[in-house]
């Protein structure tokens, strides 16, 4: 286990590793990037194989927010937070409260919020004990739960319809097949605007009831999850975990779009220019998926959801600028959003 030698480091500012003995919290704070204004990112419960793992993912994902907030042109930096534990069984007010201790000594410099396995409750009882904390619902906006899900996927349906205005000439959906992978918070409800826009969904999931409900409701076809990768589908929406698109399932791909909310989808920065190749239009994930940051912020400003919403559906400009560049150069879409990132947070 070391943090410099993961490959994942990044120059990242300060990594921090948070115990409380009575509540079990075994946590990992990460800070990639300050430049541009503290660093915001999720905290994610997870029962990790190893804590090299969980190292490894917290840098990652870390890293991943700078880059986010960077295209989301927010005034934020990133950082990521895990705990170490199984949110089915080991939550309690108790560990949150210990992790909002921890969050509060980094003094600012990190902002946490809810991500895969916790939730604006959770974030309730780390708001006990720190200030420095986005996602929460104090009862003063009833336009907000605090669940930054329904911008996230707001983003991605944005980001999704521009990949299908560059690659058809139109960003009508009607018809279109697209492939959803996980029916999480932000998968459902991506699927729902995917139905209310026309198009034809096919969906799998690890959680049979949530896939039944969207046969039933969205009238979606069911496949397992071995299968949809490969389905073949006009667009292929990743929501579930990262690192799908690699050197197995690239030579499966049916789909002409890549468009989904999962983080890190790409195994490596090789597979996009893989997919290039293959003519596969990929929408990178942290451009199209940063409502939920978006969200999380004008929250935090006290500013109207009509004011998120404004600012999630910029992603459309920055989406089709990405196209655009990395057309003219003949370069994967990833490739040249990460350079406009980095043009961005660069020091100056």
């Amino acid at each position: 286990m070391n943090v410099f030698s993961d490959p994942a480091f990044d120059n990242h500012e300060q990594v921090v590793f948070a115990h409380d003995a009575r509540t079990g919290l075994k946590a990992i704070i990460a800070v990639h990037n300050t430049r541009l204004g503290p660093s915001l990112g999720g905290c994610r419960m997870w029962p990790y194989a190893s804590e090299a793992d969980a190292i490894h993912d917290v840098l990652r994902l870390s890293r991943g927010m700078t880059y986010k907030s960077a295209m989301a042109r927010l005034p934020l930096g990133g950082g990521k937070s895990v705990i170490l534990g199984d949110p089915r069984s080991q939550k309690t007010p108790e560990l949150f409260r210990a992790m909002g201790r921890a969050v509060e000594q980094i003094g600012g410099r990190y902002i946490v919020a809810e991500d895969v396995g916790t939730s604006p409750d959770d974030m309730h009882n780390i708001a006990r004990q720190t200030s420095h904390v986005g996602g929460i619902n104090d009862g003063s906006d009833p336009t907000r739960t605090g669940d930054p899900s329904p911008f996230t996927a707001y983003g991605v349906f944005i980001g999704l319809k521009e990949a299908v205005r560059f690659k058809n000439g139109h960003d009508d959906l009607g018809g279109l097949r697209v492939a959803v992978q996980g029916l999480g918070n932000v998968g459902y409800h991506l699927c729902r605007l995917l139905h209310d826009a026309g198009a034809r969904l096919v969906v799998a999931d690890l959680n049979a009831n949530i896939v039944d409900r969207a046969v039933r409701e969205l009238g979606a076809s069911a496949v397992s999850v071995d299968e949809i990768l490969s389905v073949d589908a006009d667009i292929l929406a990743p929501c579930a975990l990262g690192g799908v698109i690699n050197d197995r399932s690239i030579k499966t791909l049916r789909a002409r779009i890549i468009a989904g909310a999962a983080n890190n989808q790409l195994e490596s920065d090789r597979h996009g220019q893989m997919l290039l190749e293959r003519g596969i239009l990929y929408a990178p994930d942290y451009v199209i998926n940063a409502g939920g940051v978006v969200e999380v912020y004008y929250g935090r400003e006290g500013k109207p959801v009509s004011d998120t919403n404004k600012h999630i559906e910029g992603i459309a400009d920055t989406t089709r600028e990405i196209f655009k560049r990395a057309a003219a150069e003949n370069l994967p879409t990833g490739f040249v959003a990460d350079r406009i990132a980095e043009e961005r947070f660069a020091p100056r």
